[in-house]
């Protein structure tokens, strides 16, 4: 099993794996400047969806329950998040007759394209690939730089 490495926001990989053990919630806290409970919210969070596994002890921490590339950066969006693209007519409606989804609206199959592209993009990257350099990434994604 590989060590967890920074949080779900700030991609998994984009610092050095030493892989050598669990990784405290605390440490991984204090390596991405985020406050320690919210830290511990989220591995709550991929522990309960089966992404990382705690080890209890001195020594304990948090360690990835599968490899990097049998798990997608929507797995991970997914489990800390709960979605990974807001349809706001279905969250936020702003109004309940004309935001029903009984009701025409022409706006709402963009939207849910939209969710539907960002899902297939984001499980198309593992946690694997965000251990590669940003222009790997870059190519991955087909994102051409601008100079």
């Amino acid at each position: 099993m590989d060590r967890v490495q920074p949080d779900h926001l700030h991609p998994p990989g984009r610092r050095s794996r030493t892989g050598s053990g669990p990784l405290a919630a605390r440490e991984l806290a204090d390596a991405e400047r985020l406050p320690a409970d919210y830290v511990e919210q989220i591995l709550l969070r991929l522990r309960r969806a089966g992404l990382v596994e705690s080890v209890r002890g001195a020594r304990g921490g948090y360690l990835l329950a599968k490899e990097p590339t049998a798990i997608s950066v929507r797995d991970v969006m997914t489990a800390s998040e709960h979605q990974t693209f807001e349809v706001n007519c279905e969250t936020h409606p702003v109004d309940a007759e004309r935001c029903s989804p009984g009701s025409t609206c022409s706006i709402r199959p963009v939207w849910h394209a939209l969710q539907q592209r960002v899902d297939e993009l984001l499980a198309s990257i593992s946690l694997a690939d965000l251990m590669k350099q940003e222009p790997q990434v870059q190519e991955l994604v087909s994102i051409t730089t601008t100079a």
